[in-house]
């Protein structure tokens, strides 16, 4: 029997000195009291405590944590009751202040949500509340986080999950937004259009300057083409001309070295007269000179071909007579020394 109260014993010994030894997870805290009072907080590690007179009070996880409350019905400036849910996320700093600071911490961040976000939505209107999310989650970081300082909580973010207008606002809101989607499309088409036809006259703009241009270019370029033609055929002539001249100065000048005589040179007069009288000039101005060389000429040719005749029709005359001149029908007489004007 002895022995089994020691076996007994020893095995209550064991259990006791078991329960004494606690093991504090990371990112934990383990609040000891003895005696009904605060005597340490206990950080992740092993720890012993003594048996009967300490315990652990509260075990606290220093992780941040997130709480989604329910919807909370506020009411903004213009008299419009929303129902909003909001999340917040938080982390505990000091596990003693957790733990003795407020009795039931997650609740106590409940109602000071409510109340907080029910103030900042009352200085707010509508379109206002709607669209101010990041300024409303800002001002409930701040007002939360000094709130919550004493209960060793630290606020690190708030966010408003939902924010649920009337059915009726809703349905407005639906309106106005279908106007205004309707009103946007009709300004990008109408926009649309605008910048079409912009292109579209600026195309043709840039066509008709093109155009021009190319008008232009051709009208230049046919013009300086016939100026061109032109001059080709001014130079073509004056190198007819002076080719001309220079063949006639070569005769000149070689009938002069092969010493021609009066008689050559009445000749050549003829030649030209004959050529300037062979047009279709109707009246011919001649030279008092040329006048009495054709003079000359005609009644050579007269007596030349009287003689002829004379030999074929009647005995030939007396020596020392001569025959009389004849002239030929047709014939007219020409004053040498003065201008004549033949028709």
């Amino acid at each position: 029997m002895g022995l089994i109260l020691l076996v007994f014993l020893v095995f209550i010994l064991l259990i006791i000195v078991t329960s004494c030894i606690k093991i504090v997870p990371q990112e934990h805290a383990y609040i000891l009291e003895r005696l009904g009072t605060y005597m340490d907080t206990w950080p992740a590690g092993l720890h012993f405590k003594v048996p009967f007179i300490d315990r652990i009070a509260r075990k606290v996880n220093l992780k941040e944590q997130v709480v989604d409350f329910p919807p909370q019905p506020v009411i903004t400036k213009d008299n419009v009751t929303m129902q909003i849910d909001s999340i917040v996320f938080f982390r505990i700093t000091d596990a003693k202040l957790y733990t003795y600071g407020v009795e039931s911490p997650i609740m106590a961040i409940e109602n000071l949500t409510a109340t907080t976000l029910r103030n900042i939505i009352g200085d707010m209107e509508l379109d206002e509340t709607l669209t101010s999310r990041e300024i409303i989650n800002t001002r409930m970081r701040s007002s939360l986080d000094v709130a919550t300082d004493p209960w060793g909580i630290k606020v690190t973010r708030v966010e408003l999950k939902n924010i649920t207008p009337p059915s009726a606002i809703r349905e407005a809101m639906e309106k106005q937004m279908k106007a205004e989607r309707e009103r946007r499309e009709s300004i990008l088409k109408a926009e649309g259009e605008k910048k079409s036809a912009v292109l579209v006259a600026e195309g043709r703009k840039e066509s008709m300057i093109l155009q021009a241009e190319a008008d232009k270019q051709a009208t230049i370029l046919a013009a300086e083409a016939q100026k061109e033609r032109m001059l080709k055929e001014a130079e073509g002539r004056a190198e007819a001309i002076r080719k001309v001249q220079e063949a006639n100065a070569d005769g000149i000048r070689m009938i002069r070295e092969a010493g021609a005589d009066d008689a050559v040179l009445t000749l050549k007069s003829l030649e030209a007269f004959a050529q300037a009288a062979d047009g279709r000039a109707t009246k011919i101005i001649i030279p008092s000179e040329i006048q009495g060389i054709a003079g000359l000429a005609a009644s050579l040719k007269g007596i030349a071909d009287g003689s002829a005749a004379v030999e074929k029709t009647a005995p030939a005359p007396a020596a020392g007579k001569s025959a009389p001149a004849q002239s030929r029908p047709g014939q007219q007489k020409l004053n040498v020394g003065n201008p004549t004007t033949i028709a």
